[in-house]
Order: C-alpha cells, then sequence, then structure tokens
C-alpha cells in the first residue's frame, strides 16, 4: 500500500483502470538490492487491479502488444497483451524466500476475484469491473504460454486476487501465500497472550462478507477457537448473520451502530461509543 495504494492517488481521483504496481516491484528490487534472503510481501489497501502486471514489469518482465510495444499501464491495458517475456525477471528472485502475507484467500478473477469484490473499492464502475475480470483472465491464459500450466493454478489459487491481483505475480515470481493475520500473530506474540486469556476481543471497522475471507477477526477468531477460548467481535457496523458470525468462531458481535444508528456519529464520537460498547461486554462476560 506504500507503494500502490490508494493514498498515493490525488484525494478523490480514483484510476481502477490504470493504476500500476510497478512501485512495488520497485520495493522487491530494492530489498534484493539490500541483499534481503527472506521477504515478507505484505500486500493490501492497493489502488490496483493489473494482476501485478506492473510489479513484474519493474523486476524485468515484458508485457506487449501484437505490435511489439508495451501495454498501458494498470489492469484496462492487460486487454491489448499479445505476448508476455519473463526471460528478463530479476535472476536474484530464483536465491530469495517469498512470502505473500494476504488478509484474503480470493482468487484472482470470476465472482469472488479482485475486479468484482474489491474493484468498486477503488473507484470501478459495473462496466469497469467487467472489463478487469476480462483483462486480468486474459493475463493469465497469455502467462500459460509464458510460464506453463501453472499460471491456471496460481490464478485460482488463494490469495491470488489479494491487492488487485499482485498476488497472482507474486505466486508467478514462487512467492508461498502465508495468511497475513498468522504472520501479525506471529510477530505480535498472540500464542503466549491466549493462554493467559479467558476472553478475546477482536475488532473491524465494517464486519461483513469480506471477514470471512481471512481478514484479521476471522484468524483472531480461528486461533483463539483452536485454544477454547470465547471470542466476541467489536465492530462499526455489522453485516454477517448469526449462524455467519458462529461458524467463523465469533460468539457475538457488538456493533457501535447498536449504540448510535447514525454512522456519522459513530465516526465523530468513536471514543465515547467504544466505552459504552466495553461495558456492555463487561457487563455479558466478566461479571
Amino acid at each position: 500500500a506504500e507503494a500502490s495504494g490508494l493514498q498515493r492517488l490525488p484525494a478523490g481521483v480514483f484510476a481502477p483502470l490504470t493504476a500500476s504496481t510497478y512501485g512495488s516491484g520497485e520495493l522487491l528490487r530494492a530489498a534484493l538490492d539490500a541483499g534481503a534472503r527472506t521477504i515478507v510481501f505484505g500486500v493490501g489497501g492497493s489502488a490496483t487491479t493489473d494482476g501485478g502486471a506492473g510489479m513484474l514489469s519493474a523486476l524485468g518482465a515484458r508485457f506487449l502488444t501484437e505490435a511489439g510495444e508495451p501495454v498501458a499501464p494498470g489492469g484496462g491495458g492487460l486487454a491489448a497483451l499479445a505476448r508476455a517475456d519473463l526471460s528478463g525477471l530479476d535472476p536474484r528472485l530464483a536465491s530469495v524466500e517469498l512470502v505473500l502475507a494476504s488478509d484474503v484467500d480470493n482468487p484472482l478473477t470470476g465472482p469472488k476475484g479482485a475486479p468484482a469484490v474489491y474493484g468498486p473499492q477503488k473507484g470501478a464502475t459495473p462496466d469497469d469491473v467487467a472489463a478487469l475480470d476480462a483483462a486480468l483472465a486474459h493475463f493469465a491464459q497469455v502467462l500459460e504460454t509464458a510460464a506453463g500450466a501453472r499460471a491456471a493454478e496460481y490464478a485460482a489459487a488463494p490469495g491470488a486476487g489479494a491487492a488487485g491481483g499482485i498476488g497472482f505475480g507474486a505466486l508467478l515470481l514462487g512467492a508461498r501465500f502465508r495468511p497475513g493475520i498468522e504472520v501479525m500473530l506471529d510477530v505480535l506474540g498472540f500464542a503466549p497472550a491466549l493462554e493467559r486469556a479467558s476472553l478475546v476481543i477482536t475488532g473491524e471497522g465494517s464486519l461483513d462478507e469480506q471477514t470471512l475471507h481471512g481478514k484479521a477477526p476471522a484468524g483472531v477468531a480461528a486461533a483463539a477457537r483452536a485454544a477454547g477460548r470465547t471470542v466476541v467481535a467489536v465492530c462499526g457496523r455489522l453485516t454477517l448473520p448469526e449462524e455467519a458470525l458462529l461458524r467463523a468462531g465469533i460468539e457475538r458481535a457488538y456493533p457501535l451502530t447498536s449504540v448510535e444508528p447514525d454512522v456519522a456519529r459513530c465516526i465523530a464520537e468513536a471514543g465515547p461509543i467504544l466505552e459504552r460498547i466495553a461495558a456492555r461486554i463487561a457487563e455479558d462476560y466478566l461479571s
């Protein structure tokens, strides 16, 4: 997100068809230049839906039109892709361990793919979503010629659709997919903290269908449930039914909107409302 994220765009100006992951490839190249032997590539929050084409280009790949010219940046430009040349990829990539850390497990394309699920958050209209989905499917198909049948396997693999499909590009580089929440739980020492806990409280701005695809609350709940701990969630808004929460290992959710129905006030007065939610959780579970 620091290289290819929404915050890199001018305020309020989206670029769903043209935003590129080239900068993320530059970051990987900088890590190689610095002598990294293991790279944890954390992806998410991107402005892009280019399947990682920009990233691969920054690392030496070439994506060409029928006329032999480089395709235009962004997912939209991939519709004109005729040939992919991966022979120029940085050879140092073969000697590093690359970990793709993502909080989503979506495939590259289709109803659960990057354009359909995350494109609208990046300013994509329904027509843009359809165009991007077709372009990424075409991208994967062309890469089968360059990289073999594994390209199709990677396109359907969990995490391929992360950050506008940059997960797909990372898998092509030999990355090992690992849920981002697992990486973070290791770093934060979650397991020993869990041993001392009787109640686990997790949270997210919007507890919705996307949460179930590997986002932090689902990962926390899975780890806590495995240890026999009760899990509740605090969120700004809740759209998941109770049965979906229970399947995810969350016994109960406490949305701020249950205290204050006005979302604008929830945002403006989040602190005091959270205090009221915390008191309710204490009454329900700690009294």
